[in-house]
């Protein structure tokens, strides 16, 4: 998976708008974060912990906790992993911040 179909993605979701800070992108539902870019090759999700703990258990290879984001609602992808699982992880976040507003 690359930026831009991560790009396409979230622009399918409605609410959804790309901003950049820095040179790095971040998609956000009326102001509340989806997914920001971390660099050129890893993303951070916000999903709810029950979520996380699914993601990294049956995606390992594609998603990890780093020590910063695990007091947070935070799961990092990994572009080169499972497209598919990305998706459904953005989506997820999605949907979190749909219900939070």
């Amino acid at each position: 998976m690359k930026l831009d179909d991560v790009d396409s993605i979230a622009a399918s979701l409605a609410g959804v708008r790309r901003t950049s800070v820095e040179g790095l992108s971040q998609w956000r539902f009326h102001g509340r974060l989806v997914a920001r870019q971390l660099d050129t090759s890893h993303l951070v999700i916000r999903v709810e912990s029950d979520v996380r703990d699914s993601l990294v258990r049956q995606h390992p290879e594609t998603f990890s906790v780093p020590t910063k984001f695990a007091k947070h609602m935070m799961v990092v992808a990994d572009l080169a992993g499972d497209a598919d699982a990305i998706e459904d992880a953005i989506e997820a976040a999605w949907e979190l911040q749909r219900r939070s507003g």
